[in-house]
């Protein structure tokens, strides 16, 4: 008989907090329900194998995870509402809790998605990686069972990004002394999803999210993934170097809109160059596939709100366009008054 879990009916934080349940367990840690007394909302409260607790990287790589998911707000990221230690030396971190499936469980249960419910949900998981990718994260570990389902809002099919704890965050993110986890030749990640740079350990750019995703979209539409293996290292080796079985062909008599399979295919390029510029450029490759479907045209998001790191600021100050105009037109207006009242003044003192 398994040993009753020790957090399980604890009460953490002083109180503010009260575990009810396990409801998932991984390798570096389990999911609980909790309640929190003082607001009356049930939350999900993450807590490291205690057992981890003296290994140095798998530390570092948790409180990554924390640090990576509070810096994101995107409504389609699921929510970090605190993090830290506890008195007995776990790292925990509180979520919002989310009812519902994740993609592989919906999948597995229901069968390959029709491309007019598959499309509109992988349109909002661009705009979180988006966002991530702006604030300089790279995600690494997308896979169906980091894209949670649930109702929000009445909103059916609202997706949730989780687990940011492999995520590549650039180095102004990194406290002094930690332990750098992504170091080139070093693979991380789910062999089923990686991008063929990351089944390599070369450095990951936002491109590898996008394959990633891709790969994920594929799955949804047709239950398979876009390559035959019997092994995650064959699966590693066909993301290399093996042409992906074409989306028409996954599953004989199965009919999608012309252009979605060249969009996928753009998106699995092997070279990262070749793919898509961002998230929200695959976003708008995916739209026009669903722009007749009853009240998404207008609704569904490509761009993620403006971040305001330094990168950020610098990347959108290149962007150019219309809001650069306005910009150069007001400074011009503002230069020409300042003129104008400094003749004024120099007349009056004359």
């Amino acid at each position: 008989m398994a040993a009753p879990d020790p957090f399980v009916g604890r009460e953490i934080l002083n109180g503010e907090f009260r575990i009810l349940e396990k409801i998932g367990t991984g390798g570096m840690g389990s999911v609980y329900r909790a309640n929190q007394t003082a607001m009356n909302r049930l939350v999900a409260v993450k807590i490291l194998h205690p057992k981890l607790a003296n290994r140095k990287d798998l530390v570092s790589r948790f409180r990554r995870e924390a640090k990576a998911m509070s810096h994101l707000s995107h409504p389609n990221t699921v929510k970090v509402l605190l993090y830290g230690e506890l008195e007995d030396g776990s790292l925990y971190i509180v979520m919002e809790y989310l009812e519902g499936k994740n993609l592989n469980q919906t999948v597995r249960a229901e069968g390959a998605m029709a491309f007019e419910r598959a499309l509109p949900i992988l349109i909002q998981v661009c705009g979180a990686l988006e966002e991530a990718h702006r604030a300089g994260i790279v995600h690494r570990d997308l896979k169906p069972e980091n894209i949670f389902l649930c109702n929000q809002g009445g909103l059916r099919d609202f997706p949730k990004v989780l687990d940011f704890g492999l995520a590549k965050v650039t180095e102004r993110e990194m406290r002094p002394g930690s332990v750098i986890l992504t170091q080139e030749g070093m693979v991380f990640g789910t062999p089923e999803f990686m991008s063929p740079e990351q089944a390599q350990g070369r450095t990951l750019t936002p491109a590898s999210d996008i394959y990633s995703l891709a790969v994920i979209l594929y799955e949804l539409l047709t239950g398979k993934l876009p390559f035959e293996a019997r092994s995650p290292m064959e699966f590693l080796q066909l993301h290399v170097a093996a042409r992906p079985i074409a989306l028409g062909e996954r599953v004989p008599g199965k009919n999608f809109p012309a252009g979605l399979a060249e969009a996928i295919a753009k998106a699995l390029s092997k070279k990262p160059e070749e793919r898509y510029r961002s998230a929200a450029e695959f976003a708008a490759a995916l739209k026009p596939f669903v722009a007749n479907v009853k009240g998404l045209s207008a609704s569904m998001p490509i761009t993620a709100p403006p971040v305001t790191s330094p990168a950020a600021s610098a990347s959108a100050s290149h962007k150019g366009g219309a809001g650069l105009g306005l910009i150069v037109g007001v400074a011009a207006a503002c230069l020409v008054m300042g003129v104008v009242l400094a003749v004024a003044v120099m007349r009056f003192l004359h």
